[in-house]
C-alpha cells in the first residue's frame, strides 16, 4: 500500500486493545502496513495479556507513513491520545467516561486522518455505547461509530450531516446487508421506513456495493412486515413506501428487486457455492436487527461492520467490547484481521476508480 492502515484502539476497557495485539502477533503480513491510533501504555499491556511469554514490541511512531517501515510481529502505535494522570490504568470489563473519551478520540483522530488523505482507511476496534455516552460533550450526541464518522466527514466537506447520507452494511464470505436505518429503537425505525430513505440506500448500496465488485451488484429488499404484507394484508408499508422506492431506483439503472419476504430473502441471498450460489449480491434490509441476525449467524468471527457513503474506507469487526472477557487474553481476532482484509480490498479498489 501507498497509505498505512490506521486502527483505533476501542474501549481499553474491553477487548478492543487485546484483538489489535494479536492480530499482530498472529498475522503479521496482513497487519503489515497498519498502525494504532491510540495509546502506548495501553497497546502495551494489552500486549502483556495476550503473550505474556513472547516478545511483543510496542513502538511508538510520529507519524503515520512510519508504519509502513516497522518490523514484523511489531505494534506500531502513534499517541493521538493526550497522556492523562491518573491513579490507576483503565479498569478492564467496567463502563467508564475516560475509556469512552479514549475510544471516541482515537475515532475522530483516525477519521481526520484519513480525510486529510493520510491514511488508506481506518479500520475501529470496539467501543462501548454507554461509556461514549458517558464521556459527554461531543462524544455523547453520537450512538455509535456511525454517526460520529458521519458528522465529521460532514463537518469536513462543508456539509450538512443531512446532506452526506451513510448506511451500514454487515457482510461476510456469504452474505451482505445495508440497512435503511441503524441505531434508533424500533419504533423509530418503522417510522424511517420511507421511499425516500429506501432510495437513497439503494442508490449507496448500488454505488459502493459496485465498486468493490466491479460490476452492478443484484440488490435484493426485503420487506418490513410478515411475508412481504401479503398485499397490504399484514401492513401497507410495502406498497406504499418500499414498492416506489424499488419502481425508482430501476428508473435509475439500479438493479433493485423486491420485495420480498424478510423470512426468506436473506437465504435467497447468501452465496455458498458450490451448492447454493446467491440469487443476490446484497440485501438492503428495514432495521437492524432484521439485517444483522442472519449475517452474525453465519459466524461472528468473519463478519464485517462496512460505512458506506462516507468519503474514506471504514470497516470494523462484527462484534462489541465483550467485557466480560476483557483482560483474559482469550478474545479472539479473527473478525478484527477480516476486517483489515476488507479495508486493503475496498481501498484497492478506490484506487482503481481513481486511476480509471
Amino acid at each position: 500500500m501507498n497509505l498505512p492502515l490506521a486502527i483505533t484502539l476501542g474501549d481499553p476497557a474491553g477487548i478492543g486493545p487485546e484483538i489489535i495485539a494479536k492480530a499482530f502477533l498472529q498475522a503479521p503480513d496482513d497487519m503489515a502496513g497498519c498502525f494504532v491510533a491510540g495509546d502506548v501504555a495501553l497497546l502495551r499491556r494489552a500486549c502483556h495479556v495476550v503473550a505474556p511469554d513472547v516478545a511483543l514490541p510496542v513502538v511508538a511512531i510520529d507519524t503515520p507513513d512510519e508504519a509502513l517501515a516497522a518490523p514484523p510481529r511489531c505494534v506500531p502505535v502513534l499517541q493521538v491520545l493526550q497522556v492523562l494522570e491518573r491513579a490507576e490504568p483503565v479498569p478492564f470489563g467496567q463502563v467508564s467516561a475516560l475509556a469512552g473519551r479514549l475510544a471516541g478520540e482515537s475515532v475522530v483522530w483516525a477519521a481526520r486522518a484519513a480525510l486529510r488523505g493520510e491514511v488508506a482507511g481506518m479500520v475501529t476496534a470496539p467501543l462501548h455505547k454507554e461509556a461514549l455516552s458517558a464521556a459527554g460533550a461531543p462524544f455523547s450526541a453520537f450512538p455509535g461509530h456511525t454517526e460520529l464518522l458521519q458528522a465529521e466527514a460532514a463537518r469536513h466537506l462543508g456539509l450538512p450531516v443531512a446532506q452526506l447520507p451513510v448506511r451500514m452494511m454487515l457482510a461476510n464470505d456469504e452474505l451482505r446487508t445495508v440497512l435503511v436505518s441503524i441505531h434508533v429503537s424500533l419504533r423509530e425505525a418503522m417510522e424511517m421506513v420511507t421511499s425516500g430513505n429506501i432510495l437513497d440506500t439503494l442508490r449507496i448500496a448500488h454505488r459502493s456495493v459496485g465498486a468493490a465488485l466491479q460490476r452492478p451488484p443484484r440488490i435484493a429488499v426485503a420487506g418490513l412486515n410478515p411475508h412481504a404484507g401479503e398485499g397490504g394484508l399484514f401492513g401497507r408499508e410495502e406498497i406504499e413506501h418500499i414498492a416506489p422506492a424499488v419502481a425508482a431506483a430501476r428508473a435509475e439503472g439500479i438493479d433493485a428487486r423486491g420485495p420480498f419476504a424478510p423470512d426468506t430473502v436473506f437465504m435467497r441471498a447468501r452465496h455458498a457455492p458450490p451448492a447454493h450460489p446467491g440469487e443476490f449480491d446484497v440485501v438492503v434490509a428495514m432495521y437492524h436487527d432484521q439485517g444483522l441476525i442472519p449475517v452474525k449467524y453465519l459466524g461472528v468471527e468473519q463478519g464485517v461492520n462496512v460505512t458506506l457513503g462516507l468519503p474514506f474506507v471504514r470497516t470494523s469487526p462484527d462484534h462489541g467490547t465483550a467485557f466480560d472477557i476483557a483482560g483474559t487474553g482469550r478474545a479472539d481476532a479473527a473478525s478484527l484481521l477480516a476486517a483489515v482484509r476488507m479495508a486493503r480490498r475496498l481501498t484497492g479498489a478506490a484506487d482503481s476508480r481513481r486511476h480509471q
